[in-house]
């Protein structure tokens, strides 16, 4: 097989840091592949999320380089497109829910995507069933509870049909029965991510391999 039609996502001496603090990155090597889901760990503040916005190109790195299905990015052009295949779950599910109601909310990307309204609203209702969120379309967003709004929030990616998923923190103030819903999905659909968790019970039931970000640095613990 072609490894570089199999390597997704490449990380290459990447640093990052904020003015006048240590190396939040330091020299970070990774590689995500097709079919592949990777966790990673760590402290508050160690960097996980920053990776993350430095994938999409939200933030640009100091040092190192990002190739991201086989094509370096660094304008935003590249980025842009870019974007286009990999769905972000921001940690905090009011950064990514900003229309009236969450039928809006999820049909937003295929939109974008030069989707007709009749595909996207039959997107919209196959994505929502697929969560549990049955008949959620006309719900005003801000209404919903915080684990409502978190499942939006992953149902909003997951209508782009994404070739990568970066999912940060997603099962934060999810019930049970939701959290195994996620696990059913990233399991069932064999869809490449990078999991961002807390919850290590979560992950060992999901990812491949999981790694520890420390001190500017990634080491595999799993």
């Amino acid at each position: 097989m072609d490894t570089v039609n199999t390597v997704l996502i490449k990380l290459t001496g990447v640093a990052f840091n904020y003015p006048s603090r240590p190396p939040l990155l330091d020299g970070i090597e990774f590689t995500l592949k097709k079919d592949e889901r990777v966790g990673f760990i760590g402290s508050n503040g160690c960097g996980k999320t920053t990776l993350f916005h430095i994938i999409m190109g939200l933030l640009k790195p100091q040092g190192g380089d990002v190739e991201i299905f086989g094509r370096a990015c660094r304008s935003e052009n590249d980025f842009l497109e870019a974007r286009e295949k990999i769905g972000l779950l921001f940690q905090d599910s009011d950064d990514q829910l900003f229309c009236p109601t969450v039928e809006e909310d999820v049909a937003f990307g295929p939109l974008n995507l030069r989707k007709t309204h009749d595909e996207a609203k039959t997107i919209v209702t196959e994505t929502l069933d697929s969560l549990g969120l049955n008949g959620f379309e006309r719900r005003i967003t801000y209404h919903l509870s915080g684990g409502e709004k978190r499942l939006v929030s992953l149902a909003t990616i997951l209508a782009m049909k994404p070739k990568v998923l970066l999912l940060d923190e997603p099962t934060t103030v999810l019930d049970e029965s939701a959290t195994k819903r996620i696990e059913k999905i990233l399991v069932d659909s064999h869809m490449s991510c990078i999991i961002i968790s807390h919850d290590m019970a979560f992950l060992e039931k999901i990812v491949h391999r999981t790694y520890r970000l420390d001190r500017g640095k990634i080491h595999q613990v799993a």
